[in-house]
C-alpha cells in the first residue's frame, strides 16, 4: 500500500512529539514493505523556530520527504495561518496528494502546512488523521490560556493575541466541521484527549488509538542494570516552555539533597529556568539529547517526573519512561498524561507542591514500590502500547474504512470504538523539494 502522511513538522525540522509519532509510524510501514511518503513544511519551523536548534535526523531507507519551501518563505505559513487553506503550498500538496495510487492519507499536525482545507485534497484515498496537540478546538493548540493556566472558557481571539498571533477569524466559518466530514476517521492517543474534543464539539468517527515504541527503542537496555552513576537522580524531558512545568519541580529540589534532578531539552523558557536553579547545586541541565542519550537518561533514574499544567493528549515522555523500566511521577492537570501513567499503574500523580515532594520521597528510597511501579509499566508498553498492537489496530482500522466504502460487510471491522468509551490502558506499547 502508498501511504502519504502530512504534518507541518517533521525530522530535523520539528520540536518531537507529534514529529516523532509520525517517524515511528513511517518505519513501522515500511519494514513491512509499504511504501511511505511525507509531506511537511520548512518554512513553518522556521518561521517558529526561534533559537531551537535544528535537529540530526538520518531518514530511513525508502521514505520519500517532501520539503515544502516557498520562495515566499514565511510568508506561505502566515498565509495559512490567516486562511485555513493551503495558499501558496496548494499545488505541491494537490501533485502528491491527488495521485491515483495512494491508498492512504494520514493527516497529522496540519495546522501550518495546509490547515483545515487540505483535508479536501485526495477524495479517492482512505483518509485518517490523528489529533497530536487541541488544534482543532484551539488556535493556540494547547488549551494554555493567555499562556497562564489550561483554558476554562474561550476567549480565543484575545488569547491569540496575546500569544503573538494573529487571530484565525475563519474559525467561526464552519471550516473545521466540514473539513472533518471529509475524513474516514479522526484518531486519538488516549481516552482523555478524544472525550476532552468530544465536549468541545468534535463529532464524527472518533478513535482511541494509544501511541506506540518500536520493539528495539531501548536498544535492550531495560535487561541490564543502568550505567554507574555518583549519585541517584531524577530525570525530566521536554521542551523548556512554561506550561511544561519545571519550574515548579526545579524549586523542591532544596528539599531533595540527597538525589539530582537531570533536565533535558531547550526552548525560550530556559533562561527563566536556569535563574531559578541558581543555588541548587544538584539541579542539572544536560540539553538536548539524542535519542540515545534520552534512553540512558532515563534508564539510570529513579523516576521520570513529567510535570505538565496543561492537558497532554498523551505524554510520549511516559511511554519512553515504561520502555526501560522507569517509573514516573506526573502532575494530575496534565491531561491524559494522568490516564497514561497513573491509571496505566506505572507511576504516582500529584497535585499540589507538598504531594509532588512526598511522591517524589517515596519513590526515592521506597525500592520495592519503585520495582513494582516500572515493572507494571513495562508490561503495558509490550503490551498495549507496542507497535503490533499498535498496527494490528491500524489496519484494522483501514480495513473497517475500505469495507465500509465497497460495501462488502464480510471484511471484519476493526474493534475500536467510533465514539468515546475507549477504556483506559489496564495492568496485566531521499529527500523531494517541492
Amino acid at each position: 500500500m502508498k501511504f502519504c502522511m502530512v504534518t507541518t513538522f517533521f525530522g530535523g525540522h520539528s520540536f518531537g512529539g507529534d514529529a516523532a509519532y509520525v517517524d515511528r509510524l513511517a518505519r513501522a510501514l515500511l519494514r513491512r514493505g509499504h511504501e511511505v511518503h511525507v509531506i511537511h513544511c520548512a518554512d513553518a519551523f522556521e518561521a517558529v523556530r526561534g533559537r531551537h536548534p535544528l535537529r540530526p535526523y538520518t531518514p530511513p531507507d525508502g521514505l520519500v520527504i517532501h520539503r515544502l519551501e516557498s520562495r515566499f518563505g514565511r510568508l506561505s505559513p502566515i498565509v495559512t495561518q490567516l486562511t485555513g487553506r493551503p495558499g501558496l503550498k496548494a499545488r505541491a500538496l494537490r501533485a502528491v496528494l491527488d495521485q491515483p495510487d495512494v491508498d492512504v492519507i494520514h493527516f497529522h499536525n496540519i495546522s501550518l502546512v495546509g490547515g483545515v482545507g487540505v483535508l479536501e485534497m485526495g477524495a479517492h484515498a482512505v483518509r485518517l488523521m490523528t489529533a497530536h496537540e487541541h488544534w482543532l478546538t484551539c488556535p493556540m493548540h494547547l488549551l494554555w490560556k493567555y499562556g497562564q493556566k489550561t483554558c476554562d472558557q474561550p476567549a480565543c481571539v484575545r488569547c491569540s493575541l496575546l500569544g503573538g498571533r494573529p487571530p484565525q477569524l475563519w474559525r467561526a466559518t464552519g471550516a473545521i466541521p466540514h473539513g472533518l466530514k471529509r475524513l474516514d476517521a479522526l484518531i486519538f492517543p488516549s481516552a482523555h484527549a478524544l472525550e476532552a474534543h468530544r465536549q468541545r464539539g468534535i463529532e464524527g468517527p472518533l478513535v482511541h488509538l494509544p501511541y506506540f515504541l518500536p520493539d528495539d527503542w531501548s536498544g535492550g537496555l531495560e535487561d541490564h542494570p543502568p550505567d554507574p552513576s555518583p549519585r541517584p537522580y531524577l530525570a525530566a524531558a521536554g521542551r523548556l516552555v512554561k506550561m511544561k512545568g519545571f519550574q515548579r519541580l526545579i524549586p523542591l529540589m532544596r528539599f531533595l539533597p540527597e538525589v539530582d534532578l537531570k533536565l533535558a531539552g531547550t526552548g525560550p523558557y530556559e533562561p527563566e529556568l536556569r535563574r531559578l536553579a541558581r543555588g541548587i547545586p544538584n539541579v542539572q541541565f544536560v540539553g538536548l539529547l539524542g535519542h540515545e542519550g534520552l534512553v540512558r537518561l532515563f534508564h539510570g533514574a529513579r523516576a521520570v517526573v513529567v510535570p505538565s499544567l496543561f492537558p497532554e493528549t498523551f505524554g510520549y515522555v511516559v511511554l519512553e519512561a515504561f520502555a526501560v523500566k522507569t517509573p514516573v511521577v506526573v502532575h494530575k492537570g496534565g491531561g491524559a498524561i494522568h490516564e497514561t501513567g497513573v491509571l496505566s499503574g506505572g507511576g504516582l500523580s500529584y497535585e499540589t507542591d507538598a504531594e509532588l515532594l512526598l511522591a517524589l520521597r517515596r519513590i526515592i528510597h521506597d525500592d520495592e514500590l519503585r520495582d513494582e511501579l516500572a515493572e507494571q509499566g513495562y508490561q503495558v508498553r509490550i503490551n498495549e502500547w507496542s507497535e503490533r498492537a499498535h498496527l494490528d489496530g491500524y489496519f484494522g482500522l483501514i480495513r473497517g474504512i475500505q469495507a465500509r466504502r465497497s460495501g462488502n460487510s464480510r471484511i471484519p471491522t476493526p474493534h475500536l470504538d467510533r465514539a468515546a468509551s475507549a477504556r483506559p490502558v489496564s495492568n496485566p506499547a531521499r529527500t523531494d523539494r517541492s
